[in-house]
């Protein structure tokens, strides 16, 4: 536990000049260093397990079944907007799993904006000029470095996003 607090210690003073200088810890506290992503079109998305966006965990896993191969899906539980990820990491790894089949990588629950906002957000935020209105934003970022934010009203299976494959 103590890597882990020094890890997200050190996010915060060490300034992140590209995205594949993170290393967060997973939903199961394993160090995901981001550098593994490169070359990849990623889909970053805040999650919660009791928002009316909660369904699109599946259209997310049905994104990530359908077309593994060309998207990785970034799952951030937030507890940020109406307290509607109240759970610890093992109860919302339990119930992503149990209700939606989730297999895509779940990272552990962070903060997406205000005081506390995760680097990563704040990375994100200034790539796109948008940091996160409510749950499951997403931000969709190509291997060549564009970042794309899309609002929670767009769904996981939107052409919007499936175009950008």
């Amino acid at each position: 536990m103590k890597i882990l607090s020094v890890l997200f210690f050190l996010s915060f003073i060490t300034p992140m000049n590209s995205l594949y200088d993170f290393k967060i810890p997973s939903i199961d506290g394993q160090v995901i260093d981001f550098k593994s992503y490169q070359g990849k079109t990623l889909l970053i998305v805040n999650t919660a397990s009791q928002c009316g966006y909660t369904p699109q965990y599946a259209e997310l896993q049905k994104l990530h079944e359908m077309y593994g191969n060309k998207i990785t899906i970034l799952g951030f539980p937030a507890n940020n907007f109406g307290g509607q990820e109240p759970g610890t990491n093992a109860e919302i790894s339990s119930f992503c799993q149990k209700n939606y089949g989730v297999t895509f990588q779940m990272f552990e629950k962070i903060s997406v904006k205000g005081n506390d906002q995760h680097p990563l957000f704040q990375y994100l935020k200034e790539k796109t000029g948008k940091e996160p209105s409510w749950n499951f934003c997403k931000y969709l970022i190509k291997p060549d470095g564009t970042v794309k934010f899309f609002a929670s009203g767009v769904k996981p299976m939107d052409k919007q996003i499936i175009d950008e494959l």
